[in-house]
């Protein structure tokens, strides 16, 4: 069993910038995949990033160029790098681990 801690959520100004970090218990090493996913208030949760083994990404279209997803499996934790934030942004964001195992989530609020 792997247990997914996510920090770094907090309030900011539109914008600004926050890093998330996704730790885990054990080695991430194995999971081919990893992610960040987010909820909004009254909408679905949504894909926002997801990096694999190799180094490949995906991102949704409204987070390119401003979010950067990033791993490191010495330390078993995956960063999610967000400048340049929005109010739309706001949601409670997810780490993931190929969608099997899921992190209690943060809440990310950006609002002036």
């Amino acid at each position: 069993q792997v247990q997914l801690v996510e920090s770094g959520g907090g309030l900011v100004q539109p914008g600004g910038s926050l890093r998330l970090s996704c730790a885990a218990s054990g080695s991430i090493f194995s999971f081919y995949a990893m992610g960040w996913y987010r909820q909004a208030p009254g909408k679905q949760r949504e894909m926002v990033a997801v990096i694999r083994r190799d180094g490949s990404i995906n991102d949704v279209d409204s987070v390119k160029g401003r979010f950067t997803i990033s791993r490191d499996n010495a330390k078993n934790t995956v960063y999610l790098q967000m400048n340049s934030l929005k109010p739309e942004d706001t949601a409670v964001y997810y780490c993931t681990a190929e969608n099997r195992y899921w992190g209690q989530g943060t809440q990310v609020t950006v609002s002036s």
